[in-house]
């Protein structure tokens, strides 16, 4: 096929000359060669997508199957098929009628037969995938980030770029799989194991997603004023510490359940662990010098719904809303998070009633500061490090449980 296509008269070679040119001559030849049809080598080019072609087409796979042979040879219901790919975000037309599927895709759907066989509905199996799907984008970007800046330099070629995205992502499929499998199954036994604990006997619950749970809020204070003073570089490396430090902070019963641009959500059945996973963001923080802003925080308790990972109700908007009420390097807590916590590890000092955007009540609140005085603003330098060698103590002890 290569040798039946002009690619100069087609117009794929326009405004090439030279190394580039050759580069391009080169590509096109290589993917005419493998049956790319003449369309979507135009398509491609037209996109500016061209050096990432051969590497899509590895990670599509070959084209094989209507959507409808894939739901016969599966035995998955088309409706609940089409509806699991709208949830992983690849659904393709209104119903999916023009998708061309791979064998992976009717591998990926025999598993979701299994699931149904095991007794989850479509509409679990639907929640699990959008769940998967908002998870697997970043960790996709991030590589993509990652592929960019490390096998890319300026004075490759079209086709080098090519080249190395291609060979390099060969190289790094046959480690993702087992490499998500591991982190899952750590993730998944802990979170077990705390539910376990915290719930005593799992079976008096009225239900799997109704939960009593502490939630916390941790944002930048002048993140607003910053992004307009910073470039955006500047402002990634903020965010960025901000999302590593509250990784590193999420161990044991304590989970991270998201970030947001400037804030961390936190949440965890045990509230102590939280609000010293909480002030250790805070210091952490702090921590890293004038060029950072600081942190604030507000922490909630109460009954949740828990839907794809995420919490629902009001303790998270509750949380929410007091973190924008409270000060730099300062803690916020409502009377249900002050009633689970030790008057010997904590003080308290009463913020007063605080009324609060789209809260229908006022809601009182307490400062929350460890117990000899640490408050997260610096203080002494015999007092900062007595209360972090504290907070490692008390991360210890809530890893242990």
């Amino acid at each position: 096929m290569a040798d039946t296509i002009d690619f100069e008269a087609e117009g794929l070679l326009a405004g090439l000359e030279g190394v580039e040119r050759e580069s391009r001559v080169r590509l096109l030849e290589r993917l005419a060669r493998e049956g790319t049809p003449l369309s979507e080598l135009r398509a491609a080019v037209d996109e500016g997508r061209l050096a990432v072609l051969p590497v899509e087409h590895l990670l599509a796979g070959e084209p094989r199957y209507s959507i409808a042979e894939v739901a016969e040879r599966s035995g998955v219901p088309r409706d609940v098929l089409v509806r699991q790919r709208r949830a992983l975000g690849i659904a393709s037309g209104e119903e999916g009628d023009d998708a061309v599927l791979s064998a992976e895709d009717l591998d990926q759907a025999h598993r979701a037969k299994a699931l149904l066989d095991a007794g989850l509905e479509a509409d679990e199996i639907a929640e699990l995938g959008r769940t998967i799907a908002v998870a697997m984008s970043q960790f996709a970007a991030a590589s993509r980030q990652v592929m960019a800046s490390a096998f890319a330099t300026p004075a490759d070629t079209e086709a080098d770029i090519s080249d190395r995205i291609y060979e390099q992502t060969q190289g790094l499929l046959p480690l993702v799989g087992p490499t998500l499998e591991y982190v899952y199954r750590l993730h998944l036994r802990e979170q077990l194991r705390h539910a376990a604990f915290a719930a005593g006997d799992i079976r008096d619950r009225a239900t799997p997603t109704a939960e009593t749970v502490s939630i916390a809020f941790a944002d930048l204070v002048g993140y607003t004023e910053l992004g307009e003073a910073l470039p955006p570089e500047e402002l990634g490396r903020v965010t960025g510490r901000l999302d590593e430090l509250a990784r590193e902070v999420a161990t044991g019963p304590v989970r991270l359940v998201k970030l947001i641009g400037d804030a961390a959500m936190l949440a965890s059945q045990d509230t102590d662990a939280l609000v010293c996973a909480t002030f250790e963001l805070i210091e952490g923080m702090a921590e890293e010098g004038d060029d950072f802003p600081m942190l604030r925080a507000g922490i909630a308790r109460g009954s949740v719904l828990s839907r794809g990972g995420d919490y629902y109700g009001a303790p998270v908007n509750l949380a929410s809303r007091i973190t924008g009420a409270a000060r730099a390097s300062s803690v916020l807590v409502t009377e249900e998070v002050k009633a689970e916590l030790e008057e010997d590890d904590y003080d308290f000092s009463d913020a007063g009633h605080k009324h609060l955007k789209g809260i229908s009540v006022s809601v009182q609140l307490y400062r929350c500061r460890e117990a000899d005085g640490e408050d997260g603003d610096g203080g002494g330098e015999d007092e900062s490090t007595k209360g972090s060698r504290r907070l490692r103590r008390k991360r210890g002890r809530r890893g242990r449980r």
